[in-house]
């Protein structure tokens, strides 16, 4: 049996009103302005740092959904930044053609109201959300920006075949009103914590000979000292399934005096820092199995993006096929 497991970083699915709206022409007599009125008894707006946050366009929206239909096809798809669990199945409705009969997504702690979530074509049984767990340094404050998600994955006679972890972990972000040094040592600090508490929280959940895969945007890559903590458990390392993995297509060429691009195919994402001005491309989307997996994965293949800026998303999309 064959199973394909993957993860895409969607890049903002939300649902939010853009509120533009096409007038045929102004009423007489304003010509010093017009002031216009919502028939709707109520109405509300979600922001984040003082932004009208919009909706994911339709042009993006076509773009990672026909990622996911026309090249992953996975049937076991992890997913990160999507608002909620309304907006994903309409997704999967309207843009998937109901590819995924089976969603889980648990509202997490991200005050974006970004969601990790799982879409699966296959059965799923137990769901587990981890948001509220502490790192013991910080025991008043969640450890998870957004979550852990762990979800059982059942064959059709609904025998558990593997459990799968899904996260987004700290970014690098750092607000304009904070010292950029410090809010960046704070930041690989807090993804330090998340990644020894997945450690432990996994270490509680599985056996030693237990089938497991941990995915999802981990916002590092995978030689960062601040991730090691969760790369064993029990004691066992696990197994970066992404190490060497095969492209759908050559990566686009970099951009005359930005470097010579990247000189691995194991990346996901593409970004510039302010120093030095060259783009720096790292395996932020993350694919690893425990050691009962480790000689059951094959075909490890990254969706090559068109654009430097990404198809649809800044990440790229990411899967592998488990012989069960």
């Amino acid at each position: 049996m064959i199973i394909r497991v993957g993860t895409f970083n969607l890049n903002n699915l939300f649902s939010r009103f853009n509120f533009q709206a096409n007038i045929d022409e102004i009423p007489n007599g304003e010509a010093g302005g017009i002031e216009l009125t919502f028939e709707q008894n109520e109405f509300s707006v979600r922001t984040f740092m003082g932004r009208l946050v919009h909706s994911k366009s339709v042009v993006d929206t076509v773009k990672i959904a026909r990622r996911i239909t026309d090249v992953m096809n996975a049937d076991v798809l992890a997913v990160q930044e999507v608002e909620h669990i309304e907006i994903l199945k309409q997704f999967n409705k309207e843009y998937l053609h109901d590819l995924y009969p089976y969603i889980a997504l648990v509202e997490g702690n991200d005050p974006r109201l970004i969601d990790v979530a799982v879409m699966s074509k296959l059965p799923i049984g137990t769901i587990v959300s981890h948001q509220t767990a502490i790192h013991p340094d910080s025991p008043h404050k969640r450890v998870f920006g957004r979550d852990l998600l762990q979800v059982e994955i059942l064959d059709h006679n609904r025998e558990k075949l593997f459990t799968l972890y899904n996260t987004h972990l700290k970014s690098h972000f750092v607000p304009h009103d904070q010292d950029p040094i410090e809010g960046a040592k704070n930041a690989n600090n807090r993804r330090k914590q998340q990644a020894e508490i997945i450690s432990q929280i996994i270490s509680k959940m599985e056996r030693p000979n237990s089938r497991f895969i941990l995915t999802g945007d981990m916002n590092d890559p995978p030689y960062s000292e601040f991730l090691s903590p969760m790369l064993t458990v029990d004691d066992l390392p696990l197994v970066n399934a992404l190490a060497n993995p095969a492209e759908t297509r050559p990566p686009k060429a970099e951009t005359p005096g930005h470097g010579p691009g990247p000189q691995t195919s194991a990346w996901t994402h593409r970004f510039i820092p302010p120093r030095p001005d060259l783009p720096q491309y790292e395996l932020f989307d993350q694919i690893w199995v425990s050691q009962a997996l480790a000689d059951r994965f094959v075909n490890p293949t990254i969706d090559r993006r068109t654009t430097h800026g990404g198809d649809g998303s800044d990440h790229d999309p990411a899967w592998i096929d488990l012989n069960l």
